[in-house]
């Protein structure tokens, strides 16, 4: 796993996008701070770049350098949540222009999944998480259903649990809003 970390990092240092696992499902990502990188991940979805993309880190101790004001129930939230749980913040900062949905939000997951949280530890940024597939078609559950197209367009294949067949589902969302206003986007 060392080198598979290694040489991910390296590619995502120089601008690259990885094919990876992470918490939910197989992910496409990139530098979550560098908008040439996201520009691409949306040319290979062939996707909007008027629907947002997901940000994974390692850390909530982070969160302050992305959001301008953490709404408090949102720590709670992260400390419950026992699945893998998006939240969609408001007031996105320091993070690609063309990442941040037009409202100004953000959804960040913070994994506990080994290999991206010591991915995150090393390249000490956010990192984009979408699914593996062109948008509009099925998310792939395992390594094997992820598109040869999709594959010939990363600058990196992570090797690490691409045999792994458990069961994963993407994660829930929950948009916070305006005084605390929760708003639950997929269960």
């Amino acid at each position: 796993m060392h080198d598979d970390l290694k040489k991910a990092v390296d590619i995502l240092k120089s601008g690259g996008i990885i094919l990876y696992p992470t918490d939910t499902i197989w992910g496409i990502g990139c530098d979550a701070t560098n908008s040439n990188a996201v520009k691409r991940i949306y040319e290979i979805k062939k996707r909007e770049d008027s629907k947002s993309m997901l940000v994974l880190m390692e850390n909530p101790a982070l969160l302050d350098r992305y959001i301008e004001e953490v709404p408090e129930v949102a720590w709670d939230l992260v400390e419950i949540s026992t699945t893998p749980l998006t939240v969609i913040y408001p007031g996105a900062k320091n993070l690609a222009s063309n990442l941040i949905a037009e409202d100004g939000s953000i959804g960040i997951r913070f994994t506990k999944e080994k290999f991206t949280s010591q991915l995150l530890q090393r390249f000490r940024k956010p990192l984009v998480s979408t699914s593996a597939n062109i948008s509009g078609e099925k998310s792939p559950a395992f390594f094997d259903e992820i598109s040869e197209e999709i594959k010939s367009q990363v600058d990196y294949i992570v090797e690490y649990r691409q045999d792994d067949t458990t069961p994963a589902q993407p994660s829930s969302i929950i948009k916070l809003g305006p005084g605390g206003q929760i708003d639950i986007i997929r269960k």
